[in-house]
């Protein structure tokens, strides 16, 4: 059965990918930290009627990386790897601090890099990467200077991946979408009305709408 992985599966965007494509005839594999959140999703996926299989799995760790890519799959046609985890810390750069920046590009660049290499054995002859980018991956933004560098860096790395299997039944997706109405505001003042942001289910079905057929998507944010 052929499969999707989505990386920080277990709320927002991840979650509502994986119920739009389960419905699609994937068997959706939803990877992230918190078991509870990636069980809660599971069972709202199976209620509708899909098949889920779910795994804990930080991207900061290249071991649970290599473990992940190893001791799962075999059994799996992976024809779909959704890099969406993303975490992110804003506010001016001078108050930034290393923890921050180390955390930021470990998720939202270095992991999707590291998660790639680990799975290009495990793809389908025919399968798509799609990366969650956001619009920080198109300009920069003012108390986002390490976020959006994050975020260039994973632009940087579809976009190279592109011109790298330009030809080749691999294909690589970049989306880029303004803030979402989610948990990653969680802890966070930047937005000071998440509720007025775009549904994750709202971008889920602009990106399952229109993957096949563009290598870049682009869905901004409500004016």
């Amino acid at each position: 059965m052929k499969t999707a992985i989505i990386t920080g599966g277990g709320s927002g965007l991840g979650k509502e990918l994986g119920k739009l494509l389960s419905q699609q005839g994937y068997h959706i594999f939803l990877l992230g930290r918190t078991e509870d959140r990636l069980k809660e999703a599971g069972t709202e996926i199976e209620n509708i009627g899909g098949q889920v299989s779910f795994a804990p799995l930080d991207l900061r760790s290249a071991h649970d990386i290599h473990q992940f890519s190893r001791n799962h799959l075999n059994d799996y046609n992976v024809e779909l790897l959704i890099h969406n985890a993303g975490v992110g810390y804003f506010g001016p750069f001078e108050e930034s601090n290393d923890d921050e920046l180390i955390t930021m590009f470990e998720t939202n660049a270095l992991g999707p890099i590291r998660l790639t290499k680990a799975m290009l054995p495990k793809l389908a002859q025919e399968s798509t990467i799609i990366n969650i980018i956001s619009t920080a991956g198109l300009r920069g933004k003012k108390n986002e200077s390490l976020y959006v560098a994050s975020k260039f860096a994973l632009r940087g790395f579809g976009e190279s991946l592109q011109k790298e299997y330009e030809g080749s039944n691999l294909r690589i997706v970049n989306a880029y979408m303004g803030g979402m109405d989610t948990p990653f505001w969680e802890n966070s003042d930047h937005i000071s009305d998440p509720s007025r942001l775009r549904s994750p289910k709202e971008v889920a079905e602009t990106i399952v709408n229109e993957y096949q057929e563009k290598d870049e998507i682009v869905i901004e944010s409500k004016k």
